[in-house]
């Protein structure tokens, strides 16, 4: 099992691209099960997510390759509508392979998802939203077995907006008899993405980037290429390293990315002291001299990211001043606190509120990461820390983020992948 050795305080400087966003790829990769026929995916990460998500589709038929950042799916040859458990545990996203599958062919067997360590993702919003489309679903030993002749069109409103299950349904909508309104549906970048290559399928979704839905049934639909957006978090994440590097550090450039799926965090960043300079697809920082405590409570897009919460506490753990983040997404979403105090935060956790206090400096230490977005703060509190960080459990951020080490190194950054002890 690897792990990152970091021997942090070095200055960053420099440009850094950045991928395709991993969870747009998880969303248009199983929407290719809609239509027979060959897709070219560019722009796709080579990242352990892409990877499961492939042998999922391999599982059932589907020809899965990755070369040079271009997916390649074949669909003609698909013969099971069956995700099995051995790979559905691996990665939650697995189950928007639901609707497609009761969609097309009427019929789905899922197996219920597993994915973090961390807080509950219910899949009930997937669920019912199929049901009311008009599927049989039963749970039968961990598995969702759904049966349809065909979908119709019906009415859905979200108790509350999820990315998934706003997929799941428009996926499976877009084949269904009559229209279908989906209100409260997420309006992230990634959600906007996949409904556009919905329509370049043939699909009639109209309200794209809005909450609210129209979806008109069609017959069938065909295939279609695509180049997958930019990763917003890992824009984020990179933007937040250049910050904490303060003065010791220097401009940090952002190519391949787009600022407009940014929003919230370049305001804090701003916030914080530091200054931003945009462009049509690239963002600059330079590091503020003294970085401000800023709040940040976590919301629904286009709100403050729950994927940015990790990150920005191991960044206020250096603010002058006290900072309070809360997590209205995902409340139990801090398993990185524990680690970072090992580092000598001083962070104070109440439920889903987190108080940080400023320090002056970080030490290194040997620490854990738990889930994707807390090794990627673990490697941010250990890049300015004094002495050597190493952070264990990589395997973690290796779901989300492509050669961080690599990219990290180019911007001047002490950071090697070594062999770990086996847990």
């Amino acid at each position: 099992m690897d792990k990152f050795v970091i021997n942090g305080g070095k200055p960053l400087s420099g440009t850094v691209m950045i991928g395709g966003a991993k969870n747009a790829s998880l969303a248009l990769m199983p929407a290719t099960i809609l239509a027979n026929g060959i897709y070219h995916l560019h722009n796709t990460p080579d990242l352990r997510d892409i990877l499961t998500m492939g042998r999922l589709l391999e599982t059932m038929g589907v020809g899965v390759s990755l070369v040079d950042q271009t997916l390649t799916i074949d669909t003609k040859t698909m013969n099971s509508y069956e995700a099995p458990y051995e790979h559905v545990k691996q990665m939650r996203a697995s189950i928007y392979v639901l609707g497609p599958l009761v969609a097309r062919f009427g019929q789905a067997k899922v197996s219920l998802p597993g994915g973090c360590a961390w807080g509950p993702r219910p899949v009930n919003l997937h669920i019912e939203g199929i049901r009311k489309l008009g599927a049989e679903i039963e749970l039968d030993a961990g598995y969702i077995i759904a049966k349809a002749k065909r979908l119709s069109g019906t009415r859905i409103l979200f108790d509350v907006s999820s990315v998934g299950a706003t997929g799941n349904v428009m996926m499976a909508a877009v084949l269904a008899k009559g229209t279908t309104l989906i209100e409260n549906a997420a309006q992230e970048p990634e959600m906007v993405q996949l409904s556009e290559f919905l329509v370049k399928m043939g699909a009639k979704i109209h309200g794209i980037g809005t909450g609210r839905l129209e979806i008109e049934g069609v017959d069938e639909l065909h295939p279609a290429d695509v180049t997958t957006i930019s990763d917003r978090i890992e824009a984020g994440t990179f933007l937040i390293a250049g910050a904490m590097a303060g003065k010791k550090g220097g401009m940090i450039r952002l190519e391949k990315c787009n600022q407009h799926h940014m929003g919230a965090l370049i305001v804090k960043l701003e916030d914080i002291g530091a200054k931003i300079r945009t462009g049509a697809d690239w963002i600059e920082l330079t590091p503020p001299e003294k970085i401000y405590a800023v709040n940040a409570t976590t919301a629904i897009y286009p709100g403050f990211p729950t994927d940015m919460q990790a990150q920005w506490i191991a960044l206020m753990s250096l603010a002058q001043g006290t900072s309070i983040v809360k997590d209205t997404v995902y409340f139990d979403r801090f398993t990185h606190v524990p680690e970072l105090i090992r580092l000598g935060a001083n962070i104070t956790l109440k439920e889903n509120v987190a108080t940080v206090i400023g320090v002056k400096k970080l030490t290194g230490a040997k620490v854990m990461s738990t889930d994707l977005r807390a090794s990627a703060s673990l490697i941010l509190a250990g890049l300015v820390a004094e002495g050597t960080t190493e952070v264990l459990r990589v395997y973690h951020i290796d779901r989300g983020y492509e050669s961080v080490e690599k990219k990290l190194q180019a911007l001047g950054a002490d950071i090697l992948r070594e062999k770990g002890e086996e847990f």
